[in-house]
């Protein structure tokens, strides 16, 4: 074999069974332990077994294990000698379902490394693993973050496995039923797993936004990007801007005909904001918040919604904003950067809003902002009261554009909420 592109082969990484499943190729090794987060440390304590889960990073060929300096393998590796050890990754991929008992099975990938490890004792060489680390977080994360202190360093371990006898096994496929079960009236197939990234949870406190590098990877369409205009900006929205909205949006005219019922309390609005978030993770939603431009201080918030890449179509709804700025502006505005990132960005042919048949005020800024009325929705959602919503469908198409970018341009239009 190349030793180039694949790890020599050793008695203990020659597979007994199953060898059409074993491999020794190097980049499907790295592949693994890179995506991987974690891995099952396996040595002896005392002629006893031990196997301890913890965090690893992969640095070319040596695979770097994180731990406490009071932990048992961390300590046996304090002498020259260091400490035998056998390191498992593994991916399961997905849940084989048989005809027969027999024929379940699971679909994975799994690196077996084994070894001897040394403690890292370069001081130098220690920070650039706990970076490394850090920076499989995401990349950018360990200068968004403070470096370890001497103290932290020193309470802190790393040991060091040369990748050199290494193999990897897969499972790939479906059900391996016999001939003879194939008629059997069983389901039998594959059930996918998959580890995915949930939305980001931020601690109490934190006022900084979300690095682009935890959000989700998305196109343009579902993506937040920040806009600025000559009276208001539009940035991701953030759980951190509930205090603010709090105070923009209390007075009960500004929910008046909002989807939501108007929120009791901060705890109430936080619950909204959360739930708008979790509907941008799941793509349903791609919510901003709008500040004052002079001010800077958060004065409503807004969002894509309905949002169909394949057929160019987006709407414009979920609009809260704060009574003192009705009529100043920033919702015409706030509208017409929305209306720039729709058709000139994205490149939208259609643009949709939907108004309460009783919200005259919404459905006046809507008309003036050069939007046709559509359609009435009869019975198209249930109020936050328990009665129904008739509502009423605006649409801008994109030769329609131009001219209501120029009336909007000029300044003559009103702002409305």
């Amino acid at each position: 074999m190349d030793q180039q592109t694949t790890y020599e082969k050793t008695h203990r990484t020659t597979a007994n069974r199953d060898r059409g499943r074993i491999s020794y190729r190097r980049a499907a090794v790295h592949e693994l332990l890179d995506e991987a987060y974690h891995c099952h440390l396996g040595f002896v304590v005392e002629g006893e077994p031990r196997v301890l889960p913890t965090l690893h990073v992969r640095v070319g060929e040596t695979l770097y294990l994180h731990g406490s300096t009071g932990s048992r393998p961390l300590l046996a590796a304090r002498g020259n000698a260091g400490v035998p050890v056998c390191i498992v990754v593994t991916a399961l991929d997905g849940l084989v379902c048989g005809r027969a008992h027999a024929h379940h099975s699971a679909n994975y990938r799994s690196v077996v490394a084994h070894g001897t490890a040394r403690l890292v004792t370069d001081e130098a060489e220690k920070r650039a693993v706990l970076t490394a680390l850090v920076e499989k977080v995401g990349r950018g994360r360990a200068a968004d973050s403070r470096p370890p202190t001497r103290r932290e360093l020193a309470e802190t371990a790393v040991l060091a496995l040369p990748l050199r006898e290494v193999s990897m096994k897969t499972r790939t496929g479906g059900a391996a039923d016999e001939p003879e079960d194939h008629d059997l009236p069983y389901w039998a197939g594959v059930l996918p797993l998959r580890t995915v990234r949930g939305r980001p949870e931020p601690d109490p406190g934190v006022t900084a936004p979300l690095p682009d590098y935890l959000r989700a990877d998305l196109s343009p369409w579902y993506t937040p990007s920040p806009m600025a205009g000559t009276q208001v900006r539009l940035e991701p929205l953030a759980e951190s801007h509930v205090d603010d909205l709090w105070a923009a949006t209390r007075d009960p005219e500004v929910w008046r005909f909002r989807s939501v019922a108007q929120p009791a309390n901060p705890t109430d609005l936080a619950e909204v904001v959360r739930n708008a978030l979790d509907a941008a993770w799941r793509g349903e939603r791609v919510p901003w918040v709008i500040r004052d431009a002079r001010s800077g201080a958060v004065i409503g918030t807004t969002s894509y919604r309905d949002i169909n890449p394949p057929h160019r179509a987006v709407a414009i709804g979920h609009t809260v904003l704060g009574r003192p700025w009705w009529g100043t502006g920033a919702h015409a505005e706030a509208t017409l950067l929305l209306l720039v990132r729709a058709f000139d960005v994205l490149g939208a042919e259609r643009v949709v809003w939907h108004a309460d048949v009783r919200d005259l005020r919404s459905r006046h800024a809507i008309e003036r902002a050069g939007a046709r009325r559509e359609a009435v929705l009869r019975r198209h959602r249930l109020r936050p009261d328990g009665t129904w919503q008739d509502t009423v469908q605006y649409v801008m198409l994109a030769d329609e554009w131009p001219e209501a970018q120029i009336a909007l341009r000029s300044g003559l239009l009103p702002a409305a909420r």
